[in-house]
């Protein structure tokens, strides 16, 4: 049966349906509820095993790709090949192990955000108990500094103040009431009544009977969203498998084609398998996996230099492929600090209070005088909101300390919400002045003048509403301040016979103000074709308010709300989402459906939180980023990435690097790709020219290891392309060899085959027995010089600069040396099958190989005029 939500009951009936009392349960009965519902812990999933963990990371296309090259590599006799084959798949199947861990940690996280104890009414009396045995049907007695260890219908609240802000993203600490609320489907920040686990008792004190427990309760229903939520492949996994795929099937065919060939000219069959096989060793790129880790390994460590810590590598990369992203505006845009931005007093708005003027002093002395702010420690203790006043008030030179032994405090009238004002009276020579604060909806109408003119003067209290109504509008939370003089102390039991026929002193706006850097960062994001949104759990119009300031929005647009998301079908959503910037008043569940929605769109998502009501989302973005010094331990278990320093600013940064280490991947499958290209046609054009093989198998090998090796490792040191966050983000459905790679592969192979069996030709022709020297040099030489000409999509290499990437030019040039080596070196001819080559002919294979620098850079300046591989 469909119960009515607890917030809608009233506090008897909410006992009644418990079968409890203000009393609390007996010891007994408490037991027995025990027994039935169980611990009030989050459950937590079972942990698999780390082998099963390794286990599971060998199911990968490209993984078991590679556990063939080694097992090729072992049977042609190239244990070594084999085994650094094999080392690479361990450690990577190591790493994705350890990132398999992150949703269990994050919800070991949440689990320890239960309070671990309670204090109850039980058997007659207060006690204090393991939070773990709470019952529903417990009354829980609440204070400042408590976390409430259960959900709770509060059914007592003196000043109770609860920060619920790592819940709900509702910055500001909500005071909690005990009337029961008619309006139906309330998100949690607005359950009044209502007392959340995990949530921060900020002051006052209340009880309330416990109604949920465990995995029932709000953070409960969070932890399944967390543990259910499946992440989503990056854009770099997902081309990497279908390149696996395609490269897996390309060489098998091309294995096959060369071994014919090589039959159909008579050559050895033994000769011609081992041949075949070592070219599907050359052409599967083994060290793909190694310099993909140390780039990614690199730009972490880089990032984290930055205030960027990444728990997940691949979130590196994939930060170069997010096209949207979800910021939570709480402590993410903002600075989570309420503060006092404007005021309004002696008929003009100012943002600074002027001592000299008599409203604008009497303002600053209310400001400072009500307030319960005290000081603790090494500064001032307090409600965030009365805190943003008396540092206010402290800043326009109204201290506090120094006015109450002027003005000293001889009584006060709380604040509730059925008046919705706050009360001081303080003594002066002239008698005591009282000093209110307020709701302006609540205060003004007890207003009949305006401090500072003559009485004749009629106050008309509209004027003042409808200033307040239009800060209102701008996304500010605003009170109003007046004052009322007295001969004596009156009576302080009728607060109604004090508050009336006040003198209105002026207005402030508070607003949680968006943090300096941020404006900026919202204005890269959208240069570089990044559309950042705002998700909050905070009110639409202070939402809005912010998103103008920050330029997410421009055009003044209203928040869609989660009561408007929720009446919206899957398919509705997925329609205006895209047209939205703003989204308000949102349940964690809400989140998600925001971010699906964006993703069946073909958005790549990043999400930004601190919150626990943020963790699911995070989870299931692209990438999910964290708060590291407001965010929760739950926020970050769940994140691929975590802000040092809470500075949106520092994703734009991110994101540059993301992008640069996609571009210094892609290049490096370009380098290689085109370099294995060349190999393979040169071994499928020599046969059908009538010349021999070419190469042996340990050529291909040897060919394969120096120049995919440092070479390779060196694009990891490659600086960022010129104009990277001037340009759109790539299409995650973009086939990794888009923008004319596969043509570049192509051509280049042929080009480094044409090179390579000319210079075979030529030596032929002379009667060289060395031949197959020449050719093996020539095909392993182009390649480094066509490693030098790649560093850049489009700019020269004198314009980037020969030395911009020392890795690049130390590994060209030890890369030669060993080239050099095998060719010079007895103990390596015999191994090799190589002769020493005549300085006249090294010559030559060094002058044919550069032509590959040359005919590339060509390529480079037919690209930057645009006659080529236009996108």
């Amino acid at each position: 049966m469909e119960h009515t939500p607890w917030y809608r009951e009233d506090a008897e009936t909410a006992c009644e349906r418990l079968h409890t009392s203000p009393a609390g349960l007996s010891g007994a009965e408490a037991g027995q509820r025990l027994s039935r519902h169980g611990a009030n812990a989050i459950p937590e999933k079972k942990r698999r095993s780390l082998v099963a963990l390794l286990l599971s990371q060998f199911g990968d296309f490209m993984i078991l790709v590679l556990l063939a090259a080694a097992l090729i590599s072992g049977l042609v006799g190239e244990p070594a090949d084999a085994i650094a084959i094999l080392v690479i798949v361990l450690l990577n199947a190591l790493v994705g192990a350890v990132q398999a861990l992150r949703a269990e940690r994050a919800i070991a996280a949440l689990r320890a955000l239960a309070a671990p104890e309670a204090r109850v009414q039980r058997d007659g009396g207060g006690m204090i108990i393991d939070a773990r045995e709470l019952v529903p049907g417990d009354v829980v007695l609440l204070e400042a500094g408590n976390i409430i260890p259960a959900d709770l219908r509060l059914f007592y609240a003196e000043e109770l103040r609860a920060d619920e802000s790592a819940l709900t993203g509702e910055s500001v600490a909500v005071l909690k009431q005990t009337g029961a609320l008619l309006e139906e489907a309330l998100t949690p920040a607005d359950q009044l009544n209502m007392a959340f686990k995990g949530s921060l008792i900020a002051g006052g004190t209340g009880r309330g009977i416990v109604v949920a427990t465990g995995a029932a309760t709000e953070m409960g229903r969070i932890a399944e969203l967390l543990r259910d939520e499946t992440g989503v492949k990056t854009p770099l996994q997902q081309r990497l498998t279908r390149f696996g795929r395609y490269l897996a099937l390309s060489v098998l065919a091309i294995c096959v084609l060369v071994f014919a060939l090589g039959l159909l000219q008579g050559q050895p069959v033994m000769l011609m398998f081992l041949t075949a096989v070592s070219l599907a060793v050359a052409a599967i790129p083994e060290a793909l996996p190694a310099v993909i880790t140390v780039s990614l390994a690199l730009g972490a460590r880089k990032l984290t230099r930055h205030n960027a810590l990444i728990r997940n590598l691949p979130a590196v990369e994939t930060l170069g492929s997010v096209t949207c992203i979800c910021a939570d505006k709480t402590g993410t845009l903002t600075r989570n600090r309420m503060t006092v931005e404007l005021f309004h007093c002696g008929g003009q708005r100012q943002e600074q209070l002027a001592a000299a003027e008599p409203a604008a002093a009497e303002l600053g002395q209310a400001m400072a005088l009500n307030n319960d702010v005290s000081r603790e420690g090494d500064g001032p203790a307090g409600e965030p909101t009365e805190l943003a006043l008396y540092q206010a008030a402290a800043g326009a030179g109204f201290d506090k300390e120094v006015l109450s032994e002027q003005l000293p405090r001889v009584a006060a009238l709380p604040f509730d919400s059925d008046r919705k004002m706050m009360t001081t009276l303080h003594r002066s020579e002239e008698g005591v002045t009282a000093y209110v604060k307020g709701a302006p909806e609540a205060l003004l109408p007890l207003c009949v003048g305006l401090y500072g003119t003559p009485e004749s003067r009629p106050f008309d209290p509209r004027e003042m509403l409808q200033e307040a109504a239009s800060l209102a509008a701008e996304g500010y939370r605003v009170l109003a301040f007046a004052r009322r003089s007295f001969p004596a102390l009156p009576d302080t039991t009728d607060g109604a016979a004090i508050e009336r026929e006040l003198e209105f002193i002026g207005l402030a706006a508070l607003i949680d103000p968006p943090r300096a850097e941020a404006a900026g960062a919202v204005a890269d994001c959208l240069s570089a074709g990044i559309k950042p949104m705002m998700i909050t759990g905070d009110h639409p119009g202070t939402a809005v308010a912010i998103a103008m300031r920050l330029g997410i929005t421009r055009d003044g647009a209203a928040a869609l709300s989660g009561e408007q998301l929720a009446a919206l079908t899957d398919h509705e959503l997925t329609d205006v989402v895209d047209s939205t910037r703003v989204f308000a008043r949102v349940t964690p569940e809400q989140k998600l459906r925001i971010v699906k929605a964006l993703q069946a769109r073909g958005e790549f998502v990043a999400m930004t939180g601190d919150g626990v009501n943020d963790a699911p989302a995070l989870k299931r973005a692209g990438i999910g980023i964290a708060m590291g010094e407001s965010g929760t331990d739950v926020a970050r278990g769940a994140a691929d990435m975590v802000l040092l320093d809470d500075n949106f600013a520092t994703i734009v940064g991110a994101v540059r690097e993301g992008r640069s280490i996609f571009d210094n991947i892609r290049k490096f499958i370009k380098d290689t790709m085109s370099s294995n290209s060349g190999e393979i046609w040169t071994l499928l054009l020599a046969p059908l020219m009538g010349l021999p093989i070419p190469l042996l198998p340990i050529h291909i090998l040897w060919i394969n290891l120096v120049t995919d090796g440092l070479p390779g490792l060196a694009f990891s040191a490659e600086p960022a392309e010129p104009g990277i966050m001037q340009r759109p983000p790539r299409p995650s459905q973009e086939n990794i060899f888009a923008h004319g790679m596969w043509q570049h592969i192509i051509w280049v192979g042929l080009y480094i085959a044409a090179i390579s069996i000319a210079a075979m030709v030529w030596a032929m022709d002379r009667g060289l027995a060395y031949w197959q020297t020449i050719i093996f040099t020539v095909l392993t030489v182009s390649q480094l010089f066509h490693s030098l000409a790649v560093r850049s999509e489009s700019a020269s290499i004198l314009s980037i600069g020969l030395f911009s990437n020392i890795p690049m030019v130390f590994a060209v040039v030890l890369t030669l040396l060993l080239q050099l080596a095998v060719v010079y070196l007895p103990a390596l001819n015999t191994v090799f099958h190589t002769q020493p080559l005549p300085a006249f002919d090294l010559a030559v294979c060094l002058l044919l190989s550069s032509t590959v620098l040359l005919v590339v850079e060509m390529e480079k300046w037919l690209v930057r005029r645009g006659v080529l591989y236009r996108s």
